[in-house]
């Protein structure tokens, strides 16, 4: 992909997804988020936050947030009863890419991945990547073709070559699998 990290130059910043809202915490309007961070409570760091909502979505202030033993939770401004934070369950968390860590060298977020081409080590292509998925052993990437393949991203295994300037994958790994 190697799209620019301000987004399109425009008012509008790439907006990557960093967590998702798991429900209600609490009577006060609290939510519990799942963080997709490296480390869980960074997530309360990358603002201002855009809530994805049934598909729409709307900039939220973030009033306060805490890092629980289980999971974040996050107070947002206007949401002051269980009943308000209960409609932002299952809401997709996006930031804009800019407030993220800069990477050093040889390194990428996952939305970096996304809709670039797979291709084989022998040459032949699989198709382009449409997610990745956190399975707990290890991330793997979803790979839309001639058909759907799950390839586990494990580097120097699996994965043998990530060029985000050419836009392409390679992977070591057998096209009839």
């Amino acid at each position: 992909m190697g799209s620019s990290p301000i987004g399109d130059g425009g008012e509008n910043p790439r907006l990557i997804e960093v967590g998702k809202v798991i429900g209600a915490f609490g009577v006060k309007g609290w939510i519990k988020v799942h963080s997709y961070t490296a480390s869980p409570g960074s997530i309360l760091k990358y603002l201002p936050w855009t809530l994805e909502v049934k598909g729409s979505k709307k900039p939220v202030e973030l009033v306060e947030g805490l890092l629980q033993p289980s999971a974040v939770v996050a107070k947002l401004k206007g949401y002051d009863d269980r009943t308000q934070a209960d409609t932002l369950k299952n809401s997709r968390i996006l930031v804009p890419r800019g407030v993220l860590p800069a990477l050093f060298d040889g390194s990428f977020y996952w939305d970096d991945l996304v809709g670039l081409s797979v291709t084989t080590c022998g040459g032949h292509p699989l198709g382009r990547v449409s997610r990745l998925m956190e399975t707990g052993a290890n991330d793997v990437m979803v790979v839309e073709g001639d058909r759907e393949r799950l390839i586990p991203f494990v580097v120097d295994v699996y994965v043998k070559q990530v060029d985000l300037e050419a836009g392409c994958i390679t992977v070591d790994w057998d096209p009839d699998f």
